[in-house]
C-alpha cells in the first residue's frame, strides 16, 4: 500500500515509490512533487528531472496537495506497476478538481508506450515525457499552463544527460546512485525496456568520475553504477584512442579514494567479463555483490527469452565468480510460467537455485506485455494458477537459501557502512557489508555517525538480516 505525503513502503522491486524528503521549497515560488516507480534507473532520473526542475523556479515538496506541479515517473515492465500507476493517477485527478491549476505529468517508460492512453482516452494527465525528453520539461510545462497537452517521448541515441547535477532526493547522505549508460540492446523477448528507453549509448567516462568525486567531496561513501546492462559500458573519447570498459571504469571510481565504496547493478551474464571479475577482486572498495540475472534454468525456455546462454553456461559462470572471489554475494531474477513452460522446466529452475545458492533473488510470475517479441511470437499459454503456484514453489526454495546463507554469517566479522538508524530502534544503527548484507547493531557508547565505517561480529541472523556488535571502529 503507498500512501500520500512522501511516505514510502516497499513493496517490491518493480512496485517502489518515493517522494522528495531533501526539501528546499522554501526558495522556490512553485513547487513540485515526484514518485517514482521500478528499478534504480528511474529513481535516479528523477533526481534529473529535479535538477532541471530547480533551474525553472520549482522546489521539492513532499506533500502532494501543496504542488503546482505532480510527477510520475513510471515503469512499464510489469502490468501490477501499471496498474499501481492508474490508480495514483486517478486520486491525483480527484485532488486537480480542487487545485485546477495543478498540473499532472507522466515520466519514463510508461509515458513511452501509453502517451495516446494516457493523455486522449483516459485524460488523466496534462504531460507526458519519455525518458530522453526530460530537458524539454520546461517548455512542455509552459505548454500545459497554457492549456496545451505537452507530449515528448523522442528516443535519443545520444541521450545520457551527463553535464546535469542530479538532485539527490531520498538521500541518506551516504550512499548514491550514478548512472552510466542508457538504453539497452538485448532483445530479452518478455521486455519492453529495448523499445521505451532506446539503444545503449554510455557516458562520458570523464563525467562519471567527476560526479563520483564531487559525492565522495560532500560526504558521501557509496556510488552504485547503474545501467540496464553495465557490463556493456564502453565509451571511446572524441579526441583520442582511449578505449574505457567497464572494468577500466570501475577500477577508476575505485581510486577515487579507498573509504569510497563501489556497487554497481545490473549484470547481463553474457558480458560480465573475468576483467571485471579481477578488478572487483584487487580494489577492497569494490563491493564483493553481483547480481545476475538467469530468468530461467531451462535452456529452452532461456533461448525462447532470448537470453543467448544456456544453463550450463550460465552455471560455469556462476563457478568463475566464485573462483575469483569464494566471498562474492551472488543474487538474481526469476521469472516463473513463461510461454510453453512445463513442469520439467520449472524444475529446472528450482534445481538452478539450488546450484546457485543465491543471497536474494527477485521472483515473478510472467506478466505479458503489449509490443515486446513474445507477445508477438508466442502464446501466453500458461495457466495463471500454475504461475502462481510455480512462483510460490521458487519463492519457498529461495527463501531456504536465503535462511541458511544469513546463518551462516554468524560468528563471523564484517566491515560495515553506517547507513541510517535502525527502522525498530534509534538506539541501533543499520548498515551493510560488503556483500550487501543488512546487518544492525547497537550504537553504544561509541561517537559515530552515517557515513562511519565499524566492524561488527555477527551473532544472529533471519532470513534477510544480520545482527550484530561493534568490535572496531575503522580509523
Amino acid at each position: 500500500m503507498l500512501e500520500l505525503q512522501g511516505k514510502v513502503i516497499h513493496e517490491e522491486r518493480q512496485g517502489e515509490a518515493y517522494a522528495p524528503f531533501e526539501l528546499d521549497s522554501n526558495e522556490y515560488k512553485k513547487k513540485f512533487y515526484i514518485e517514482s516507480y521500478g528499478c534504480s534507473m528511474n529513481f535516479n532520473d528523477s533526481e534529473i528531472v529535479a535538477s532541471i526542475l530547480n533551474k525553472e523556479g520549482f522546489g521539492a515538496t513532499k506533500f502532494m496537495e501543496e504542488a503546482n506541479l505532480v510527477l510520475l515517473n513510471t515503469c512499464s515492465i510489469r502490468d501490477k506497476a501499471e496498474q499501481t500507476v492508474r490508480n495514483r493517477l486517478n486520486i491525483f485527478r480527484s485532488f486537480k478538481k480542487e487545485r485546477p491549476d495543478m498540473l499532472i505529468g507522466v515520466l519514463g517508460c510508461m509515458a513511452e508506450r501509453l502517451k495516446g492512453k494516457l493523455l486522449e482516452e483516459e485524460k488523466l494527465v496534462d504531460m507526458v515525457i519519455g525518458p530522453d525528453a526530460y530537458r524539454s520539461l520546461p517548455n512542455l510545462i509552459a505548454e500545459a499552463e497554457g492549456g496545451q497537452k505537452g507530449v515528448n517521448v523522442l528516443l535519443s541515441r545520444e541521450e545520457t544527460y551527463s553535464d546535469i547535477a542530479p538532485v539527490r532526493l531520498d538521500s541518506n547522505g551516504v550512499s548514491a546512485f550514478v548512472s552510466i549508460m542508457r538504453g539497452c540492446n538485448n532483445m530479452c523477448t518478455f521486455c519492453v525496456v529495448p523499445f521505451t528507453r532506446g539503444r545503449e549509448r554510455s557516458r562520458d567516462a570523464k563525467s562519471i568520475i567527476a560526479e563520483a568525486q564531487d559525492l565522495f567531496d560532500r560526504g558521501y561513501k557509496e556510488v552504485t553504477l547503474l545501467g540496464q546492462n553495465v557490463d556493456s559500458y564502453y565509451y571511446t573519447t572524441h579526441d583520442s584512442e582511449e578505449e574505457v570498459t567497464f572494468a577500466k571504469l570501475l577500477e577508476m571510481v575505485a581510486q577515487i579514494d579507498p573509504k569510497l565504496r563501489v556497487r554497481f547493478s545490473t549484470s547481463h551474464p553474457k558480458d560480465i567479463t573475468d576483467d571485471v571479475l579481477f578488478t572487483m577482486a584487487k580494489y577492497h572498495n569494490i563491493c564483493k555483490a553481483i547480481h545476475l540475472p538467469v530468468q530461467s534454468g531451462s535452456t529452452r525456455i532461456l533461448q525462447l527469452m532470448n537470453r543467448t546462454y544456456t544453463r550450463e553456461w550460465y552455471m560455469k559462470k556462476v563457478e568463475r565468480i566464485r573462483e575469483i572471489m569464494p566471498e562474492c554475494a551472488i543474487t538474481s531474477d526469476i521469472i516463473t510460467g513463461f510461454c510453453t513452460e512445463t513442469e520439467e522446466d520449472h524444475q529446472y529452475t528450482l534445481d538452478m537455485i539450488n546450484f546457485g545458492k543465491y543471497d536474494l533473488s527477485y521472483m515473478y510470475s510472467y506478466s505479458e506485455r503489449p509490443g515486446t517479441l513474445a507477445q508477438r511470437r508466442y502464446a501466453d499459454d500458461v495457466p495463471e494458477e500454475v504461475k502462481k503456484r510455480r512462483l510460490t514453489e521458487v519463492i519457498d526454495v529461495q527463501r531456504a537459501w536465503s535462511a541458511k546463507n544469513y546463518e551462516q554469517e554468524i560468528g563471523k566479522t564484517f566491515e560495515v557502512l553506517i547507513e541510517a538508524d535502525s527502522r525498530r530502534s534509534d538506539k541501533d544503527w543499520s548498515g551493510r557489508n560488503t556483500q550487501g548484507k543488512v546487518i544492525v547493531f547497537p550504537k553504544g557508547d561509541y561517537n559515530l555517525q552515517k557515513g562511519d565505517y565499524v566492524l561488527v561480529k555477527v551473532n544472529k541472523a533471519t532470513s534477510g538480516t544480520l545482527m550484530g556488535e561493534i568490535v572496531e571502529v575503522v580509523g
